[in-house]
């Protein structure tokens, strides 16, 4: 059975996106906008910090890395210093590494994933808006060691620097969300928390394994060793909406991505359970908010 999570970022079409780099000293604050992706941000020296829509100030210290999803964000020396636009000064290709002041006090790099059009929301909406690493979490140490080799290829570059930062920069997502899983409070509905749950995410595992296999609750609750009613209470508690729901969601995930590629709909139809056209063009469109023709 496929890892949901890996699967998810490969059926999403997920990608890097472009790596960054600050390095600031004085007074400054940058404002970035939030777009649909997953961001981080690696305070790489010094402090800084980090400031979110109707959050206190968060102080970063050398060594924090930090988790954005689709959400605005300012980086300050201090937060009462007026931010001016982040997005314009990298703006142009080619502008990875902005400088402001004298020096590099504080130093910065940032990077993520970003989705196909349209698919970020899977992803995105089952994580919060922001996720601080701890140090002492037990992916603390692998994020340390993706931290140094990717500092070392934005500092030193050399022949295929840019593909091996790209790439960095996916690990560095992924492990942050794996220690978000790892530790994450239990009261955070969401798939990707519920996937460190043995029978729930055992569950999920099964339907992303076989999304055109014709699940129902009490072969789901059959297979992961619960009762029907145990299941889906505790499936619904973990995840968010109930075992159906959950699945048809990522059918239509899967569907839309197969449409944008061009497939015929009665091929998407029978790929992702349905036998029926029209059902599926009913789901679809009561899920993605547009018809299965508009779509490819």
């Amino acid at each position: 059975m496929p890892d949901p999570f890996s699967e998810v970022l490969s059926q999403l079409g997920s990608r890097s996106v472009r790596g960054t780099r600050l390095e600031a000293s004085g007074e400054w604050a940058l404002s970035f906008d939030g777009r649909g992706r997953l961001k981080f941000v690696a305070l790489m020296r010094g402090r800084c910090w980090l400031i979110l829509p109707d959050c206190a100030p968060t102080a970063m210290q050398e060594g924090d890395v930090f988790l954005l999803s689709n959400t605005r964000y300012t980086v300050a020396s201090d937060p009462d210093v007026d931010p001016i636009d982040g997005m314009a000064l990298y703006s142009l290709p080619g502008q990875d590494i902005v400088r402001l002041g004298e020096g590099c006090e504080t130093v910065m790099v940032g990077g993520g994933s970003a989705f196909a059009e349209g698919c970020a929301a899977f992803v995105l909406n089952a994580l919060p808006s922001f996720i601080r690493i701890d140090r002492a979490s037990p992916s603390a140490e692998g994020i340390a060691r993706t931290l140094a080799a990717l500092l070392a290829e934005v500092r030193h570059g050399g022949v295929g620097s840019t593909v091996i930062a790209e790439r960095l920069a996916d690990i560095l997502v992924v492990e942050a969300v794996r220690a978000h899983v790892a530790v994450g409070p239990t009261d955070d509905a969401s798939w990707i928390t519920a996937l460190a749950d043995p029978r729930i995410g055992k569950a999920i595992t099964m339907m992303h394994g076989d999304v055109s296999r014709r699940w129902t609750v009490p072969l789901l609750a059959q297979e992961v060793g619960m009762s029907r009613s145990a299941f889906m209470q505790r499936f619904s508690e973990r995840v968010g909406r109930p075992p159906m729901d959950y699945l048809m969601r990522w059918r239509m995930t899967v569907a839309q991505q197969k449409l944008a590629a061009g497939e015929a709909v009665a091929c998407v139809a029978a790929d992702v359970g349905y036998g029926s056209q029209s059902a599926f063009a009913h789901a679809f469109k009561r899920v993605m908010g547009r018809t299965p023709r508009f779509a490819r």
